[in-house]
């Protein structure tokens, strides 16, 4: 407790320390404001729309020109909210952008065409901020933006740990930010970067899973994106939980900009700027390196299992003027960590020992080109890998270690993707698409927690599987207030030809101003990890066989009915109701085996499974927002739900994510420091986060002690409950600017209440105990970051 007292007390020190440094200039700094406005279906620019700083006086204003762009000069420093307006068009309200002195305010703003018949006028419509980016999508989206992934308390600059806000979506209780959608496994989820599927984007990533501890992707890197939970649109395919859409912004393409930033959980360095001036390309580059590993390195650090890791990510952007527009992007992270485990008798005598590194790289290519002012075409070309290679070690019945466990995964993709939208009218669009997939892998796992030299080899295989995607999307404006999303979506996966055909449709109708009633239903699927497809499985005399590699698609039917009403500029109400039908969902191919793969959190199965099992996933989520406008905002966001499972046996179970119900209160304000010319603002946010504890499994522990190793009593699948987690994170920041630079220190602290619930059991391979683990315990991190 005392070594936690102590760095407490020093990031306090750090923070109000900070915020004695009065500076005596009255100064007012200004910045710039600028970018493009195209329209939203075909990416062609807008000419002539109008764009506003709201509440400025005297009025500050512009119009985008031939090009589609524009530029406010002179903006103070600060947060303001634009209004962009154009004949023909639905506004478009972009609240809250962030003006600092040491770096300009790049967008680009999509705007969407009005659907005006005779007779219709006074047409106004406008396009709020809780939207999804992607118009295809009509229930169970959030748009999310890299200012609000900063600024909630306890996100730690993580995308996947800010959605855990939005309503059903919660995070791993024990520190991981797997994330869990309407009680679905987090193997159910989607990456996506740059309109391309990608691996689990995390350090730390063990095999299978879709999180981790820290998220390889710098938020600096990211522009607004889509999460989207349920019912998606035809072009998301191999998902049945919750789709990621992630977008990398544009680095400035007139000057060259820097961020430096420096925590407990890294130090990065951001650099953007044009490749040559007067042209518009433009690079953005991001490296981060851990911090503790840094302190490791330089021996201040004294203990061992200092986990390091590094990551890098890119964003080229290459506009030419008669071919089109190419990107570049990547992403590439490496962890690793070693571990010990000490004697309770001795300091000094380890009991245990691991090492466990992982690795991801992400390459591509994409190229938009305007066939006609209504019509593109989107080209990509994506290679991707990862690497989880682990080794454990414990000590025999003479004291010697022994290899207990050993993996080594290996899996690769090359993915051709070819996208074709033509906005053929204000009322109609097509969007249709092709992606095939080429798999390759060398995976290998065996295990001996007995030290007999008996290992069972669960995985031993390596060569290359073919996945094809194909989808058609058509949307309809019957009305301006009436819209019609339809289309289907095939997926192929080659290497057994298990294939589905998912028909999928979602209508939106304004009921009146600011009210919208909301529909979508569709059919979903997902593969499953290619070290499922080729587990060993051992039989008792010793022989193995793989029985899983004709194992067919896990699918599920999702039906959404949602409302949302404007209440006031400011705030919305949001509430949606679902039902989620799972089938052909993979059980163990014994009549009297309760296990369902997927109430797997990460991993695989060396089990023999069959395509038996179904599942079902009901609720009700409510959301109520108000905005971020006059320096304050709140987010209530609150689920019911259940979560269940029928395996082999016919029996209805708990699924493994079927914690009844989840709820989060947000709240934040901003408070400036002296009067307007100083330039000072202190910001404090708190989030306090309630919800239901999962099901477990109890372990056997004779069992246990005749394996040396956790072994579960199955008479009792998922029939214990974990403790409901209350978690409260609060965050604190000061921000400075300066003539032309931008300064800001956070202290952002997860747990601050240290509140801990029992959330699961494990056996104590040392102890040959049974314990208990708990929810992830209080985390401060304080963070300095200069933007110039």
């Amino acid at each position: 407790m005392q070594k936690i007292s102590k760095k407490h007390k020093l990031a306090l020190m750090l923070l109000f320390g900070l915020l004695t440094l009065a500076a005596k200039s009255n100064t007012m700094y200004f910045q710039t404001i600028r970018g493009t406005i195209v329209d939203q279906d075909s990416k062609t620019p807008i000419v002539g729309a109008n764009i506003i700083i709201m509440a400025s006086d005297p009025i500050m204003g512009t119009s985008s020109d031939a090009e589609g762009n524009f530029r406010i000069e002179k903006v103070p420093v600060g947060r303001v909210n634009l209004q962009v307006s154009c004949l023909g068009f639905e506004n478009k309200y972009i609240p809250n952008l962030v003006v600092g002195s040491g770096k300009e305010v790049v967008i680009q703003v999509e705007m969407t065409e009005l659907v005006v018949k005779l007779g219709d006028i006074n047409v106004v419509a406008t396009k709020n901020k809780e939207e999804s980016l992607n118009e295809m999508a009509t229930v169970s989206a959030k748009v999310f933006t890299v200012e609000e992934t900063k600024r909630y308390a306890g996100t730690f600059n993580d995308p996947a740990r800010m959605v855990s806000s939005f309503a059903g979506v919660t995070n791993n209780a024990e520190g991981n930010n797997d994330i869990v959608v309407r009680g679905n496994s987090p193997k159910g989820i989607l990456w996506r970067l740059e309109g391309i599927e990608i691996p689990n984007p995390n350090h730390f990533a063990g095999e299978g899973s879709s999180g981790g501890p820290i998220n390889a992707l710098n938020s600096a890197m990211l522009s607004n994106s889509d999460f989207f939970s349920g019912a998606f649109a035809p072009e998301y395919g191999n998902a049945y939980s919750g789709v990621f859409d992630m977008q990398l912004r544009t680095g400035n393409n007139e000057k060259r900009e820097y961020t430096f930033s420096a925590g407990a959980l890294g130090i990065d360095f951001t650099l953007e700027g044009p490749f040559k001036r007067g042209k518009t390309g433009s690079y953005l580059i991001n490296y981060r390196y851990s911090s503790l590993g840094i302190l490791d390195d330089l021996g201040l650090v004294d203990f061992y299992g200092v986990p390091k890791y590094q990551d890098v990510s890119f964003h080229v952007v290459l506009p030419t003027r008669n071919l089109g527009s190419f990107s570049v992007f990547g992403l590439g992270g490496k962890s690793g960590i070693l571990q010990k485990d000490y004697s309770d008798d001795s300091e000094s005598y380890v009991t245990r020992q691991g090492d466990f590194q992982t690795g991801l790289g992400v390459v591509g290519v994409n190229h938009t080109y305007l066939l006609t002012d209504h019509a593109f075409i989107k080209n990509t070309l994506a290679i991707a890998g990862t690497q989880s290679k682990g080794i454990y070690q414990m000590r025999d019945s003479l004291g010697n270690f022994f290899d207990a466990n050993i993996d080594d995964f290996v899996n690769t993709s090359v993915k051709i993707a070819v996208t074709y939208s033509n906005k053929i009218n204000a009322q109609h669009r097509i969007k249709a698409g092709l992606i095939y997939t080429d798999l390759g892998y060398d995976i290998f796992s065996k295990y001996d927690v007995i030290g007999n030299g008996n290992y069972t080899q669960s995985q031993d295989s390596r060569g290359r599987a073919g996945l094809v995607q194909g989808f058609v999307n058509w949307k309809y404006r019957l009305y301006q207030d009436l819209t019609f999303v339809s289309g289907i979506h095939y997926l192929n996966f080659l290497k057994n030809q298990s294939q589905s055909v998912e028909p999928r449709l979602g209508i939106d109708y304004q009921l009146g101003a600011g009210k919208v009633l909301s529909m979508g239903i569709g059919v979903h699927s997902k593969v499953e990890g290619i070290s499922t497809y080729d587990a060993k499985v051992k039989h008792d005399d010793g022989t193995y066989s793989s029985p899983n590699k004709d194992l067919g698609l896990a699918k599920a039917s999702h039906f959404v009915i949602g409302y949302k009403h404007q209440i006031t500029e400011q705030m919305y109400l949001k509430a949606e109701a679902y039902y989620q039908y799972l089938y052909n969902v993979a059980v163990e191919n014994s009549p009297a085996s309760p296990y369902v793969l997927n109430n797997e959190q990460q991993g695989w199965s060396d089990r023999e499974l069959i395509n038996k099992g179904k599942g079902r996933n009901y609720g009700l989520e409510l959301t109520v927002e108000r905005f971020y406008y006059n320096n304050f905002y709140f987010l209530v966001t609150g689920s019911l739900f259940d979560s269940r499972f029928t395996a082999f046996d016919g029996v209805e179970r708990n699924s493994a994510f079927n914690g009844k119900f989840a709820s989060n209160f947000l709240i934040g304000k901003e408070f400036r420091i002296g009067d307007k010319s100083k330039n000072r603002t202190l910001g404090v946010n708190a989030k306090i986060t309630y919800f239901g504890g999962n099901p477990y499994t109890p372990l056997d522990l004779q069992a246990s002690l005749d394996e040396n190793n956790g072994v579960y009593d199955m008479a009792q699948y998922l029939e214990l409950q974990g403790d409901n987690v209350f978690k409260t994170d609060f965050s604190i920041s000061y921000r400075r600017d300066r003539e032309k630079s931008t300064h800001e220190l956070k202290l952002d602290v997860q747990n601050v209440t240290n509140h801990q619930s029992k959330v699961y059991e494990y056996y104590d391979q040392g102890s040959h105990s049974i314990e208990s683990g708990y929810q992830w315990s209080i985390f401060p991190n304080v963070i300095y970051t200069i933007q110039f």
